[in-house]
């Protein structure tokens, strides 16, 4: 079995997710098994592909795709067990997330306090 690296293998990948992004979702994206994740999720990466990938469910079920947009690539395109994953943040983009993501508000209703018809924190 030969330890030589592909010249097809990139090393460095370098992902940005929207400032939006909450606090929570960043810890998610920053972990050492979400970039394992995408290790094994992802074959090629290449500058302008945007991957929609789900980060997780927090205590209170906020989750949403979280659009990550690959902004660079070192060496070639194969994502390979060795390549390397750096992450920036880039412009925001309206990502809409709350604890009512999961419920039968949806997210769009989450940013109007004001709606009488919000959902309670059960989700009814």
């Amino acid at each position: 079995m030969s330890t030589e690296r592909s010249t097809d293998a990139a090393t460095r990948v370098v992902v940005s997710y929207p400032a939006d992004l909450s606090d929570w979702g960043r810890r998610q994206v920053d972990r050492s098994s979400f970039r394992a994740f995408l290790r094994r999720t992802r074959e090629t990466a290449r500058e302008g592909d945007v991957w929609e990938e789900f980060v997780g469910v927090g205590c209170c079920g906020n989750s949403l795709d979280v659009p990550l947009r690959v902004e660079g690539v070192v060496g070639g395109s194969v994502i390979d067990a060795d390549t390397e994953f750096d992450f920036e943040v880039r412009e925001a983009c309206g990502i809409e997330g709350s604890w009512r993501v999961q419920s039968a508000g949806g997210p769009s209703r989450a940013r109007d306090p004001s709606r009488s018809d919000r959902p309670t924190q059960s989700g009814r």
